[in-house]
C-alpha cells in the first residue's frame, strides 16, 4: 500500500530530516520525493509505502499532524488511491 504526504510551509532548516525521521521509526519506506522552495515558501510531496509500517494509518497522520503543528507547517498523509481520486479529472 502507498500514501501521498504533502509538505508546505515557511522553509526552515530539518523538514526533511524530521519528516524522514518519523517515516523512519514506522518503518516506511520513501519510494520518491519532490521539494522546492518557492522565496521562503517549503513545498514537499513524497510517495511512501506503507506496507510495513508499525503503525495504523489514521496513528501516522495524526503523528505527521502534530509533527507539522510544532513545526509551524501543514503536513497532510493520504492513501493513494484517495489522492488519485481526488485529482483524476
Amino acid at each position: 500500500m502507498r500514501a501521498v504526504i504533502t509538505v508546505i510551509g515557511k522553509d526552515t532548516t530539518g523538514i526533511i530530516a524530521a519528516v524522514s525521521n518519523v517515516l523512519k521509526e514506522r518503518e516506511i519506506n520513501i519510494l520518491d520525493i519532490n521539494q522546492s522552495v518557492l522565496s521562503d515558501m517549503f513545498v514537499m510531496v513524497m510517495l511512501v509505502d506503507i506496507t510495513s509500517s508499525k503503525v495504523d494509518f489514521a496513528s501516522l497522520q495524526g503523528e505527521l499532524t502534530t509533527l507539522g503543528d510544532n513545526m509551524g507547517l501543514k503536513i497532510l498523509a493520504m492513501h493513494e488511491d484517495i489522492f488519485n481520486t481526488m485529482h483524476r479529472i
